[in-house]
């Protein structure tokens, strides 16, 4: 997507091959977006470059300790699997890659005391600046996180490269890099980027949001499901995960993509060029769900192979022992079935920007409106709202709402809702709603997280009997600001907070 310091880089190819390094911190499971940095580290092989992966260790355990100490070694042994797993998968020879680890340099004594030279000129406001896409950023940061930047930058003079290759949200580390390395007598280096892939929410695809990624590891049924709810709204091709995934990853690697459909909706399509494919996605040509089986198909076989290789004890055990089962005590974690008692926290809720497509009256009670609503999946959901007395009809069409989406269904007066609006609700009397507005610009599916709980995976279905909602919406008020708040805890998308108009003080249901 971009390059910096293109003249040195033509400069280094005139007189030798240019040696080039890619890292990434062992933190969560690797995801199929890694196909995109993979599939370049293929064409840089290609075209002769030297090139090292760098498994940085250390820089996961400070990242706000995404990696405890204690499984830092389990975690990069799996990276080191699963990503020669993926090269394999798509053809590339393992013998010209060099694979370094980042504690095997970065405890050194030369390595220490150039981290120290460098926190003598790097200010708090650049180290700051530079992490603030790649650091998860917390409201009480740990000093861990400030270091991170300058290690990255470092890493270029040790593993003695021309370039370094990353996700367009590692820039502001690169510009750091470019700015403070020579400040200790070191060479500036040349730095490329690629995009990042758009997650299966609409979001950046993250190793913390589960269903914003499919797993290296998942099975079919779990890449099916995780594809049946991606963002897929049809006709667009803005913040389109699945088209993104296509465009990113099986058109660089296949230079061509298959859209399988029944004969009576036209046969079997071959794109060879992407632009194709988003034109006729764009005119409607190509059905959402036709565009998600297709893709279904061509990731399981990008997969199978990795699976196949996972699927021997020893690193079945490796990755049990790296990732084990979450149980109860942290921020956004569930607890287990044998955690007692259950931890009840808001990431266990499944809310989601969504888009009223219709509203109309319910046929058998007055108070009820019945509306479908798009949350991103291939199919509308059916939602009933006692709405009638509050809100216009007029007024939630087409608008944008905020829908819980894991309760379970049920019938109300014969109608099956799958899901609920999460509204404001006044005080006194008379009583006053309001639905809860997201950020303008949001999309249909898009996450609403608790500020602090971003990282949880929601429950599949919240089982009445436990009353987890219920527990939580105790909690759940509109401040003065009129910001819908958990705990005095703002509710967030990935743009800003969720509000409502003017019910200040209310309560939320």
């Amino acid at each position: 997507q971009e390059v910096l310091g293109e003249d040195k880089l033509m400069a280094i190819l005139k007189e030798r091959e240019l040696r080039i390094y890619w890292g990434t911190a062992t933190t969560g499971k690797p995801h199929v977006a890694y196909f995109v940095p993979m599939s370049k580290i293929a064409d840089f092989l290609k075209a002769g470059c030297e090139v090292t992966i760098l498994f940085a260790d250390l820089h996961a355990y400070l990242d706000n300790m995404k990696a405890p100490w204690e499984l830092l070694e389990l975690r990069t042994r799996y990276y080191e699997h699963v990503i020669k797993a993926m090269l394999e998968s798509i053809g590339v020879p393992l013998e010209k890659l060099k694979f370094v680890r980042g504690t095997d340099y970065q405890l050194s004594k030369e390595y220490t005391l150039d981290v120290y030279r460098l926190s003598s000129v790097v200010t708090q406001h650049d180290a700051k600046k530079a992490g603030a896409e790649v650091v998860k950023q917390v409201e009480h940061p740990l000093l861990s996180g400030l270091l991170y930047p300058g290690l990255q930058a470092l890493d270029e003079e040790y593993l003695k490269v021309d370039a370094q290759f990353g996700g367009v949200d590692q820039r502001k580390i690169f510009t750091f890099a470019e700015k403070y390395l020579p400040s200790l007598g070191y060479a500036k280096r040349v730095h490329l980027m690629n995009p990042m892939v758009p997650g299966l929410t609409g979001s950046k695809m993250s190793s913390s949001e589960e269903d914003s990624k499919i797993d290296l590891l998942d099975r079919k049924e779990d890449v099916k499901k995780k594809l049946k709810k991606a963002f897929c709204e049809p006709g667009n091709v803005e913040n389109n995960g699945v088209l993104s995934f296509i465009k990113h990853v099986l058109f660089p690697l296949k230079s061509e993509f298959v859209v399988l459909r029944e004969e009576k909706w036209g046969g079997n399509k071959t794109y060879t060029a992407y632009e194709a494919l988003e034109k006729d996605f764009a005119e409607q040509i190509v059905h959402p769900g036709d565009l998600k089986n297709s893709v279904e198909v061509a990731l399981n076989k990008l997969l199978d192979p990795i699976r196949e290789k996972f699927n021997c004890p020893e690193l079945k055990k490796l990755s049990s022992a790296a990732y084990p089962t979450p149980s109860k005590g942290k921020p956004g974690e569930k607890g287990t079935k044998n955690s007692e008692p259950e931890e009840v926290v808001p990431s266990r809720l499944d809310i989601r920007v969504g888009k009223v497509i219709s509203v109309e009256k319910h046929p058998d009670a007055d108070s009820l409106y019945v509306e479908k609503i798009d949350v991103g999946e291939a199919e509308p959901r059916t939602v009933v709202s006692g709405l009638v007395h509050f809100v216009p009809k007029e007024q939630l069409q087409d608008r944008l709402v905020v829908l819980l989406c894991n309760l379970k269904p049920q019938k109300m007066r014969g109608v099956e809702s799958q899901g609920m609006v999460l509204c404001a609700s006044s005080v006194g009397e008379p009583r006053q709603v309001e639905p809860l507005d997201p950020p303008a610009g949001c999309c249909a599916g898009e996450r609403v997280y608790v500020e602090g709980y971003e990282g949880g995976e929601p429950d599949e279905e919240l089982k009445p009997k436990k009353k987890v909602f219920e527990k939580l919406q105790a909690d759940f008020r509109v401040s003065e600001d009129c910001v819908a708040q958990w705990k005095q805890r703002n509710f967030l998308t990935k743009l800003g907070t969720v509000s409502c108009k003017s019910l200040k003080g209310g309560s939320i249901s």
